[in-house]
């Protein structure tokens, strides 16, 4: 399970990305704005982006450069992410 900061308006969760995402399923609450800092350790290839079409973002992320997502908490239900090859996944539940 994801370590997250949540206030009573904002949650924020760190995701490290190194051979996948760390950690690869996130717990956000319904009706909170949230946000994910996306932070890639390493130069693996594909890892070099991540998108997602139910959340609609795609980011590059530069080695040790946090990215921040905002992440939509309106409709409760499971979105994927993944990176640009669509070989390794992660998953934002909303409840």
């Amino acid at each position: 399970m994801e370590e997250f900061n949540m206030s009573e308006n904002k949650q924020t969760v760190d995701v490290t990305v190194a051979g996948g995402y760390k950690p690869d399923v996130i717990q956000l609450k319904q009706g909170i704005p949230a946000e994910i800092n996306f932070k890639r350790i390493n130069d693996q290839g594909c890892l070099d982006v991540v998108h997602s079409d139910a959340l609609h973002f795609s980011e590059k992320l530069p080695v040790d450069v946090v990215k921040t997502v905002q992440i939509p908490t309106d409709q409760a239900g499971e979105f994927e992410f993944s990176c640009g090859m669509d070989m390794f996944h992660g998953k934002v539940e909303v409840k």
